[in-house]
């Protein structure tokens, strides 16, 4: 197990590139499970070298070691190494050459399809499949497993980035990889050794004091914080000469027009079709 210690100076830099330097937590216990996680960066440029043997394995059983409601494990994973298929995939993510870079992506799917063979194969109807909580929870699940994976992976020393744009596509996705009725991909994920430019830095995020809320919510602070938090990522865009130079223009670019969903817009019809009557 880690040990616990108090600050030092890795764990100040961690906490600074983490947040920039004028909105550090306080300190607090550190190990270098923590330094692990604050290191962590989403990595667009890969090198060819696969991964270890056994690393997917590894990273498979820090999935399943993740929690999960009931202990129902509602998702699956579909690991992909062959390039004409990653191929597909980048094309599906609207361009994603690390997609194709990367040498193992995997598929990280919300996963009905296994209790629903149960149902069929005890002949008892599951009432609760169809609606929306069950689904829900087939999709935290995943997000849980994959999460659990990817602090595995970084922890081999891997980079890693999540791939949303799954869904743009999510029939597509499916035919490709061969996914049963009322199983979808809610996301991939990109895992092998970053470039050297592709490394890239870590990407600070809010300061706590916006999403960290004692007893109750208090937004009284917010906007003052965000103006902060907007002047450290305008620095953090001008070094990786980014489009969206602040964090609420990223907002509004994302959140503004519809077309900013590519396609996604039309997920509810797509599941719909593919086996999933959600109520």
């Amino acid at each position: 197990m880690d040990s616990l210690t108090p600050a030092t100076p890795a764990k100040t830099d961690a906490l600074a590139r983490r947040y920039g330097a004028d909105a550090m937590p306080a300190a607090g216990p550190w190990n270098e499970t923590i330094a692990v996680m604050l290191d962590h960066r989403s990595v667009r440029g890969y090198k060819p070298d696969p991964v270890p043997a056994g690393a997917l394995e590894s990273m498979i059983a820090a999935a399943q070691s993740a929690a999960t409601s009931s202990n129902m494990q509602w998702w699956s994973a579909v690991a992909v190494t062959d390039p004409a298929k990653k191929k597909v995939l980048a094309e599906i993510a609207g361009g994603q050459k690390h997609i194709e870079q990367c040498p193992l992506f995997i598929a990280w799917v919300a996963d009905m399809s296994r209790n629903q063979r149960i149902s069929d194969s005890i002949k008892t109807e599951f009432e609760t499949m169809p609606w929306l909580e069950t689904f829900m929870v087939a999709s935290i699940d995943a997000a849980l497993a994959a999460q659990n994976a990817v602090v595995a992976a970084e922890s081999m020393g891997l980079r890693t980035v999540y791939i949303g744009a799954m869904r743009n596509d999510p029939i597509k996705v499916a035919e490709l990889l061969g996914l049963p009725r009322q199983a979808v991909v809610v996301f991939g994920l990109c895992v092998g050794y970053a470039t050297e430019k592709g490394e890239g830095e870590v990407k600070p995020r809010l300061p706590q004091a916006v999403v960290l809320h004692m007893e109750q919510y208090d937004a009284s602070k917010e906007e003052a914080l965000r103006a902060a938090y907007d002047a450290e990522m305008t620095k953090f865009s001008a070094r990786h000469e980014l489009q969206a130079a602040t964090w609420t223009q990223r907002v509004l670019n994302r959140l503004g027009p519809i077309k900013a969903m590519n396609g996604r817009e039309t997920l509810r019809a797509a599941l719909a079709r593919m086996g999933f009557e959600i109520r």
